[in-house]
């Protein structure tokens, strides 16, 4: 922050025209033996309380030296080339005018924020009249870390028993000692190269050289397995047993609306800003378009609880060293589904059925999770049982972490974390109960006596990102293989569901009447009708794990059979009538999509 004091035996100014979509009211004012505070936000400054009571100190131990009987705050950009955005220096200069405004015993006023303005000074001209400068956040930083120090954290078991981290009994929860070394005791886990890195590549899940980091690029494999999981994510949505409605939206926010300013400034430094007739973020989840969909609609109390959907491209500006395939993107998909509920009591009793979901999809894949609850420290004392009762769910303790305060627009966070085939845990899944968006949002339901109220939000990822879904898939790859197992996609996700292989060219008629009748079930099949030797195709088609491989030879097409050989598994002749039954049955449940890829492999271009 640089500042630049002027002593001025009086002071005027009167706003003209708008320069900001973020703007104060239009208040003109003066004062008279003032010390004329000049500020200029730079980026990187915080609103944050100590920070400014350190600047507010010195403004007020100057207006002292001075002899000034009134202080003037007025937001100046002109002193720095390496400003803040308007809706951080707007909040930074408010909050400065209140400091001081506490802190000194004379006028103390504020010129308006975001205008062109005229102003007339004069300048008394005493050595201490004209001074400058500059203020570093470190106060800030300070009172951060000693703000994160006074949140603590307890293991929580089933029986509703509470202990301290440091002194728990971790035998036979490996896990979940994981999780708390991680959270409570800050220490890096696992080394090396994921396995699972290797897998990706051959299902074109790849980085984008030519955008930002952290961006990727999905080939027709990818694709088809991504929108899979979109799908699979509505599919989930609505097994929670309320009213679902899927929309779509826009990706781009104004920061000059309060409840996106308001919101965003949670999240800080991790925003993305698109510069453009005026300032805009990328959303970072579906929660400023369903809250600006749903503020317009008319909610009666029978409507609730309900949910919208949205697949919404999110993107955060995470640190370029941060960034991992599949786990942690700057932009990726988030099957984003917030449930409207009446109050905080029927939010909580909708979490115990989301948090079954949860668990039970997780489980489709061999997995389990183990979690992190963050909650304000009211909420625990307030609704321990409450989590008693999701530990007993779990069947095993739970890690709490209780925040003094009410720092985010939620009262819990749940954190849902697989521990990786490096033994380090990995959040995907993640609840939260949010009760301050709704008013944030002006969104409002009419209660059974009339009266207006605001529902309480439950956020959710059910899956996790569909990114981070996929990541969980593959790193359970990653884990059969270490457990000498091979590793086999679920069937409904492979990219390709079978490949029929003809011996030989004479054979290919009959490997396309083959495909013709598993592509009519619904089954993803292709042809590989390429000269290459047989041996070389069945090892190809190991090698992309399709989960079954279909050999026709002149004795199969005489038989009016399929040679089948099943991935992890064994080898055996049937019709394709009866494998076209058994893959339907093994896919029931699950979504559906054609073959991304043209069917006969000899039309594919190579890829390096």
């Amino acid at each position: 922050m640089r500042v630049l004091y002027i002593h001025a035996e009086r002071f005027s100014w009167d706003p003209r025209d708008p320069a900001l979509d973020i703007r104060d009211e239009p208040v003109s004012g003066s004062a008279s033996n003032a010390l004329v505070v000049f500020v200029s936000v730079e980026r990187g400054d915080s609103p944050d309380e100590g920070f400014l009571k350190a600047v507010a100190a010195d403004v007020v131990e100057t207006a002292k030296k001075v002899g000034a009987s009134s202080i003037v705050v007025y937001p100046y950009a002109h002193l720095s080339t390496d400003l803040a955005r308007p809706y951080t220096a707007r909040e930074v200069v408010g909050k400065l005018y209140e400091v001081v405004k506490a802190q000194f015993k004379g006028q103390v006023l504020k010129a308006p924020f975001g205008y062109y303005k005229a102003f007339e000074l004069k300048c008394l001209g005493h050595p201490l009249s004209e001074l400058s400068r500059v203020f570093k956040p470190e106060e800030a930083k300070t009172e951060k870390r000693a703000e994160e120090r006074r949140d603590y954290y307890v293991v929580l078991t089933p029986d509703g028993a509470e202990y301290d981290p440091a002194k728990f009994n971790y035998a036979g929860l490996d896990d979940f000692k994981a999780l708390v070394e991680k959270e409570v005791f800050k220490r890096e886990l696992g080394g090396g190269e994921p396995k699972y890195l290797d897998y990706l590549r051959k299902f074109g899940f790849e980085w984008e050289p030519m955008s930002d980091v952290g961006h990727m690029r999905y080939a027709p494999e990818a694709t088809v397995m991504m929108e899979l999981v979109e799908d699979y994510a509505y599919m989930v949505a609505k097994s929670l047993g309320i009213p679902v409605f899927k929309i779509r939206g826009t990706n781009m926010f104004k920061l000059s609306e309060y409840a996106i300013e308001s919101h965003a400034r949670l999240f800080g430094e991790r925003l993305y800003v698109v510069e453009s007739d005026t300032d805009l973020i990328l959303r970072y989840a579906a929660c400023f378009q369903q809250f600006a969909m749903v503020k317009d609609w008319v909610i009666s109390y029978r409507h609730l609880p309900f949910g919208l959907l949205e697949i919404a491209d999110s993107y955060r500006h995470e640190q370029p060293g941060e960034t991992v395939l599949l786990f942690r993107l700057r932009r990726f998909y988030m099957p984003d589904l917030h449930i409207f509920t009446k109050d905080l009591k029927e939010a909580m009793e909708v979490t115990f059925k989301l948090h079954e979901v949860i668990f039970r999809e997780i489980g489709k894949l061999g997995r389990t999770y183990v979690s992190l609850y963050n909650v304000t420290e009211d909420f625990y004392k307030g609704h321990r049982e409450y989590l008693v009762e999701l530990a007993r769910r779990e069947g095993k303790p739970i890690l709490v972490r209780i925040l003094p305060g009410q720092k985010y627009y939620w009262v819990l966070n749940v954190e849902f974390h697989i521990v990786d085939e490096l033994g380090r845990p990995r959040e995907i899944a993640t609840f939260q109960i949010d009760v301050g968006n709704a008013q944030r949002f002006g969104i409002k339901y009419v209660d059974e006596n009339n009266q207006v109220r605001y529902p309480v939000i439950i956020h959710t990822a059910i899956l996790g990102s569909v990114e981070r879904y996929l990541y969980a898939v593959f790193d359970t790859m990653a884990k059969m293989e270490k457990e000498g197992k091979t590793p086999r996609l679920p069937t409904w996700l492979s990219p390709v569901q079978t490949r029929v292989i003809p011996v030989s060219k004479e054979n290919l008629k009959y490997a396309m009447a083959v495909a013709d009748l598993l592509e009519a079930e619904g089954i993803r099949v292709d042809v590989d009708d390429r000269e290459e030797t047989l041996s070389k195709k069945i090892r190809d088609a190991e090698t992309a794990w399709v989960p079954y491989i279909i050999v026709v030879g002149s004795k199969e097409e005489a038989e009016g059979t399929v040679t089948v050989r099943e991935r992890g598994g064994g080898q055996y002749k049937a019709k394709a009538e009866e494998l076209a039954k058994k893959i339907r049955e093994e896919v029931k449940g699950y979504p559906q999509r054609p073959l991304y890829l043209p069917r006969l492999l000899s039309q594919r271009p190579s890829r390096h």
